[in-house]
């Protein structure tokens, strides 16, 4: 998998090993599915540290290296770890300073004798440019939650409440070919489209609400995320007005795009069409963000931020309008970036659909 990147990143600091907890870098870094385990990776070394729930499962995923059980009466995993740093004297060990916990911490620093070098986001920084097999496993994600928006626009009527739509929307991704591991789906409906991240709730469909739907699901690990706004009957005046609007910003955000582009000018150009209408207000200053194994990655699309697109990072584009007591638009594209432009992975087109 990626441990070479990270013994490149090792022999570049002089760092001796390199603890990993966040799960979603275990997984980057070795192909582990599972959960509760921890990983040690020197250039002599690769040391999986597990318990016995998941000792079958980790020497069938991860046979390269060596696997611990740390869960012992008495120990913790800063003992195990104290153990590794003295018998294969490893005198530094990076850790990820944005995850661990104070308690693991301070476990750590009681008993690891070798020198802790705080390097959280760093190996984040590394899942930002996809690999082709990265790639092709968000498509599938995409195809998959495309699919399964055709299948849902059948069940969305008046009567049925937000929480029975979202749980039909992830059994519909599972049995499109998603993993069965779906995570929260926003399906919100009528005024509380203007929350940007409402929770499904017994709210029932009304005639004429708008429905938002921003949802995905996960291929082999790795995640799409889409959002599509739609109306229930026949949208009025003020709905196809801001629609429209949310329309022009999303497409304006996407004719930017392309490797080297700062992410505050995709940013900026999604406030172009708003100009001089009554919307500018009701925006939201991050529209959008990088995703792989985790949905909300770095780099974001926002003004405060100096980062540009990297060719083959996949980022999300969701500009939206949110008018409080109303409701809100918001429309979502997960697109690969390529050196001349970008891929768009959701067919699903932009117009506005009554139902």
């Amino acid at each position: 998998m990626n441990e070479e990147k990270i013994r490149a990143y090792l022999a570049q600091e002089k760092i001796d090993g390199f603890f990993l907890a966040k799960r979603v870098n275990i997984r980057f870094a070795s192909g582990w599915t599972g959960d509760d385990s921890y990983m040690l990776i020197t250039q002599d070394g690769l040391y999986f540290l597990t318990d016995p729930r998941y000792t079958e499962q980790a020497a069938k995923e991860v046979p390269n290296y060596e696997i611990i059980n740390w869960r012992l009466p008495g120990r913790t995993v800063g003992d195990t770890v104290a153990d590794l740093a003295e018998k294969h004297n490893i005198k530094s060990i990076a850790f990820e300073a944005d995850h661990l916990t104070y308690d693991m911490y301070a476990d750590f620093s009681s008993k690891v004798k070798s020198e802790l070098v705080q390097a959280g986001g760093v190996i984040d920084r590394m899942r930002v440019v996809k690999s082709p097999e990265e790639i092709q496993y968000m498509r599938n994600a995409c195809e998959i939650s495309c699919r399964a928006f055709y299948r849902i626009l059948e069940d969305i009527q008046v009567g049925v409440t937000e929480k029975e739509l979202a749980a039909k929307l992830s059994m519909y991704m599972v049995q499109e070919g998603a993993d069965t591991q779906p995570y929260g789906n926003i399906l919100i409906s009528g005024a509380n489209t203007s929350l940007l991240h409402g929770i499904p709730s017994e709210k029932a469909i009304e005639y004429g609400d708008f429905v938002l739907m921003d949802y995905g699901c996960q291929f082999n690990g790795y995640m799409s995320d889409m959002t599509r706004t739609v109306v229930v009957g026949k949208a009025t005046e003020k709905q196809r007005d801001v629609y429209e609007y949310e329309k022009r910003s999303l497409e304006a955000s996407l004719e930017v795009l392309k490797a080297g582009v700062p992410v505050r000018d995709v940013y900026r150009a999604s406030l172009e069409p708003l100009k001089d209408t009554d919307y500018i207000p009701y925006t939201y200053g991050n529209i959008g963000h990088s995703i792989g194994l985790f949905v909300h990655e770095l780099p974001y699309l926002a003004e405060q931020y100096d980062d540009v697109l990297d060719e083959n990072s996949v980022m999300t584009v969701e500009p939206g309008i949110y008018i409080p007591d109303w409701g809100g638009v918001r429309i979502e594209d997960q697109v690969l970036i390529t050196k001349d432009g970008y891929e768009n992975m959701i067919s699903v087109p932009h117009d506005l659909i009554e139902l």
